[in-house]
């Protein structure tokens, strides 16, 4: 019988996971258990994905915002901090923005605007507009930014998230100034001593900070990069990708997940004989054009995976051979041309117009957009992915 299915994407129930679990055999029964279940077979180059949130808890990767406090007054002792760039996230930022406040003595607070580093307004563009403001070349204090903008609440979280920052800071006892800034360099004429907290920019930011007089240049991803008084860390990310877990700590971006997808890969192949594909997942990278907010605020999609997922799609654009190649044929002739130049294609089709309009994106990026949007960020209660078909093609 003609296959019907494409690719099929399943999102499996697991239990709650608790620091010291051991997920590798978790996923395994999980897998195996629904595929039992549900009545699906395991094959070579399905994919599990498991999302990066319970490998960080089985790890007990997790820091305190004494942790965090400790670490930011080793690198800065007594001197003002600039504080540039942080997204605005109560998720993501707000707990670490409590640890840094903790470790410092001022703080100067510098917010990118309209938006932060993924598409959090605090302003939109045609308010800019209207003012005559020109985010890239105007420097702003709080009082000019309320004077032009007044106070906005963000779209989906309802929080005027200058005050809800300023009032973190404050809550420590300490002096909080506010600034609005798109250029790196602005924050040296408030102090020298600086704290990007960027993500995907945050190279860029380090490098144009010392470039410029800069004396003390830290970013997240320096912070917490070793155990501070037997705290979890992550030697390659440090803050990057934490997310709130209490009022007074964060879990932590996993790591050393690299065994772990390997170890889940050779278990399920020693359990069915099929090699399957394993990755650990965050954030999905896309856009949502409605909230403008780009969902990136991982370090990177994916932290660890099997060989097998490196690299980028090659894929041939069914439209363009249709209406191009084989403009003329129609029915089980158009079918079966297609299917001939699929089964004859290039490895690399790297500017060939047949691959136009496909996407060119590493497959890591594009797997778990899929397994993040499956999974959710709330209640679903699937922290494992299950896919199947994700590497055929209209020939298989």
């Amino acid at each position: 019988m003609e296959r019907v299915v494409g690719t099929v994407v399943r999102g499996l129930r697991g239990p709650i996971i608790n620091k010291g679990d051991d997920l590798e055999q978790i996923v395994v029964d999980t897998v195996l258990n629904a595929a039992k279940v549900e009545g699906f077979e395991i094959n070579d180059r399905d994919i599990v994905s498991v999302t990066e949130s319970i490998v960080a808890r089985a790890q007990g990767n997790y820091a305190s915002i004494d942790d965090i406090a400790t670490d930011i007054a080793a690198k800065f002792g007594d001197d003002t901090i600039g504080v540039i760039f942080p997204i605005l996230s109560r998720n993501r930022f707000s707990t670490c923005l409590h640890g840094i406040a903790k470790g410092a003595k001022k703080i100067v607070l510098m917010l990118s605007y309209p938006a932060d580093e993924v598409g959090n307004h605090l302003v939109d563009l045609e308010s800019l507009d209207e003012k005559g403001v020109n985010p890239w070349t105007d420097t702003l204090s709080e009082a000019e930014f309320r004077q032009h903008f007044g106070y906005q609440k963000h779209t989906f979280t309802g929080i005027d998230y200058i005050d809800y920052y300023k009032s973190i800071v404050e809550e420590h006892g300490i002096e909080c100034e506010v600034i609005f800034s798109n250029t790196a360099k602005s924050i040296l004429d408030y102090t020298k001593s600086v704290l990007n907290c960027d993500i995907h920019s945050r190279f860029r930011t380090k490098k144009q900070l010392k470039e410029n007089g800069a004396e003390k240049v830290f970013s997240l991803d320096n912070i917490l990069v070793e155990s501070v008084n037997g705290s979890g860390f992550n030697e390659s990310y440090g803050l990057l990708g934490a997310n709130k877990a209490t009022d007074d700590s964060v879990k932590l971006f996993p790591r050393n997940a690299q065994p772990i997808v390997d170890n889940i890969q050779n278990r399920i192949k020693e359990a069915t004989g099929k090699t399957v594909e394993v990755m650990v997942y965050g954030d999905g990278a896309f856009k949502d054009p409605v909230g403008k907010i780009w969902e990136l605020a991982d370090p990177v999609v994916s932290p660890a995976y099997t060989p097998g997922l490196d690299g980028v799609p090659s894929e041939i654009k069914l439209k363009y051979l249709a209406d191009n190649n084989f403009a003329e044929l129609q029915g089980e002739e158009l079918r079966s041309a297609i299917s001939e130049f699929i089964k004859n294609k290039e490895t690399d089709l790297v500017g060939a117009m047949e691959s136009q309009g496909t996407t060119p994106r590493q497959l890591t990026d594009l797997i778990g957009s899929l397994a993040d949007l499956t999974s959710g960020s709330g209640d679903k209660g699937t922290p494992f992915i299950y896919i199947q078909g994700y590497f055929d093609n209209y020939t298989i």
